[in-house]
């Protein structure tokens, strides 16, 4: 059973850096897709970005574009989120999860062996 543990969250100012990181533990990961996923107090989890393990390819939800980058490190099993140009928006809980399916998706009901999350907070 894959286990996943979110690091690097904190309070950055508007217009900020921060790195967040996914490590998993229990199963290593070869044709499957990571995913980052965030979300606020009172509305649903949202889709951030996904990589998919073996050829890298990603894949980013609109707000997301053009500001953070997702990317993995094979030897380590630790997926990464590199978050620029915060905006108070972005405020959130971020989650990594293991998409279920052999194919791109950004529901969040595709996706399973969720962690605990990591709070991010862009102050203004």
């Amino acid at each position: 059973q894959v286990q996943l543990v979110e690091s690097g969250g904190g309070v950055v100012q508007t217009g900020g850096s921060l790195i967040l990181s996914c490590t998993a533990s229990g199963r290593t990961f070869n044709r499957d897709a990571l995913g980052w996923f965030r979300q606020v107090p009172g509305k649903e989890r949202a889709f951030v970005a996904a990589i998919w393990w073996n050829t890298g390819n990603t894949y980013y939800g609109e707000s997301v574009k053009g500001r953070f980058a997702i990317s993995r490190d094979i030897a380590s099993n630790t997926m990464f989120l590199q978050m620029n140009s915060l905006k108070p928006e972005d405020t959130a809980v971020y989650y990594c999860a293991v998409n279920r399916l052999p194919y791109s998706s950004s529901r969040t009901a595709d996706f399973g062996s969720w962690g605990q999350g990591t709070q991010v907070t862009v102050s203004s």
